[in-house]
């Protein structure tokens, strides 16, 4: 049966799948501000937006999760393209043809986004994991996941030519379905590895293993990680379009950077350990988001390297603590985890489209107008973000104390 799999295929498939994902992240967040300012959204309602990607994530990524042993990848990626596609096609439409309608258009597009990149995580891990064992299976898993970063770091820089070209902001949408298309091309008439049952019957064990002090303090810990590195990011554009520094190419500096990083993750966790490795990224992102709220100019891309290196380990290791510390909670705990980071991300969207807009008020109240305005009131924000690092370095140094000294659990490949 492997031999009539075309492993090749199937993984560049995957990887264009999450590039489908990364640009749909790196498209909205360079046109946000462009957006808002046409078709007369608050920074609010732009958080909303925001908001229905980062739920529709995680729901599509847990539910996959469940179903992926009874179903397998190949429904799961067939689902993943629907919503990429029309999820594209609706919010070409409401920018395209505005009237009243186009912000619910642009709600369930955002929505439907979401859900393709949820599906797109649910399928094609453990469909990777399926087809590969051994070193061979995290080298290969690890090469995926540079793609989302990676992704974003392309579309950053496809964006920004695009606009540097003449380009409007709207046509640069038209980028989002195109590895949609490549990947469902890859992905057609090919033979799916079977999906493995392991741990099938092993679900109660799983959330037994979930209601325990070490798997409830990360999955706070989880919630302010995820907001730390998505909430400037996804903000980027509108938050520092007044900066001096351009606000594609600070995310494609940003993610560049994280690709990289994330590519020798091994050696510098083995180095740091886990909790070493978080309490510095907390420390670091730290930094890096006060020289965000502090600097302009040429100084915010050295703000953007701080900020990369403090979020760059942050989703890998959370997920790889959870492996290791509590492997017993098996591949549902950690796609607990992960949908957390997702969840929180997309609660947290409308407050920071709110604090933008009370910053706006405030720094209008004082007499800023034009670039003054929208510089001072989106570094007033970035400060107000600082919030969620401090937190985590506090948190961080308890979980290093906590965890001093104790062995892994044993881990599960992944």
């Amino acid at each position: 049966m492997t031999q009539t799999i075309n492993r090749s295929a199937l993984f560049n498939a995957s990887c264009f799948a999450l590039i489908t994902t990364a640009f749909s992240f790196s498209i909205s967040a360079g046109t946000l501000k462009q957006l808002g300012d046409d078709l007369g959204y608050s920074a609010e309602n732009l958080g909303y937006l925001n908001s229905l990607w980062f739920f529709g994530f995680p729901i599509a990524m847990i539910i996959g999760g469940l179903i992926y042993h009874s179903i397998g990848p190949k429904k799961i990626m067939k689902i993943a393209f629907l919503s990429h596609f029309v999820g594209a096609a609706l919010t070409l439409f409401a920018i395209y043809f505005v009237s009243e309608s186009s912000f619910v258009l642009l709600l369930a597009s955002n929505l439907l986004m979401g859900i393709g990149c949820g599906c797109t995580e649910a399928a094609c891990n453990p469909m990777i994991a399926d087809m590969y064992t051994g070193e061979k299976m995290n080298k290969m898993l690890n090469r995926f996941h540079m793609w989302f970063p990676g992704g974003i770091f392309v579309g950053a820089l496809l964006s920004e030519l695009m606009s540097s070209l003449g380009f409007s902001w709207q046509s640069q949408f038209w980028l989002i379905p195109i590895p949609a298309l490549i990947y469902a091309f890859l992905f057609n008439g090919k033979t799916f590895p079977k999906a493995s049952v392991e741990q099938a019957s092993s679900l109660s064990a799983n959330f037994k293993a979930m209601i325990t002090p070490l798997f409830l303090f990360i999955f706070a810990c989880m919630a302010l990680t995820a907001i730390t590195e998505f909430g400037p990011q996804k903000w980027t554009g509108l938050i520092m379009e007044s900066s001096g520094a351009k606000p594609m190419l600070i995310l494609a500096l940003t993610t560049g950077l994280m690709a990289v990083l994330r590519f020798f993750g091994g050696p510098v966790t083995k180095a740091l350990g886990q909790t070493g490795v978080l309490l510095c990224g907390a420390i670091i992102s730290t930094i890096g988001i006060y020289l965000f709220s502090t600097q302009t100019g040429a100084m915010v891309y050295v703000a953007a390297i701080f900020f990369a290196m403090g979020v760059a380990f942050f989703w890998p290791t959370m997920i790889g603590f959870v492996a290791a510390k509590i492997p017993k909670s098996g591949a549902l705990g950690m796609s607990i985890i992960g949908g957390v980071g997702m969840f929180s991300t997309a609660i947290f969207q409308p407050f920071i489209g709110g604090w933008i807009d009370s910053d706006i008020a405030e720094q209008k109240a004082l007499g800023l107008t034009g670039a003054e305005l929208d510089l001072a009131a989106g570094q007033a924000t970035l400060s107000t973000m600082m919030t969620f690092p401090i937190i985590l370095i506090v948190a961080f140094i308890v979980l290093f104390l906590w965890q001093k000294g104790k062995a892994p659990s044993g881990a599960l490949a992944h």
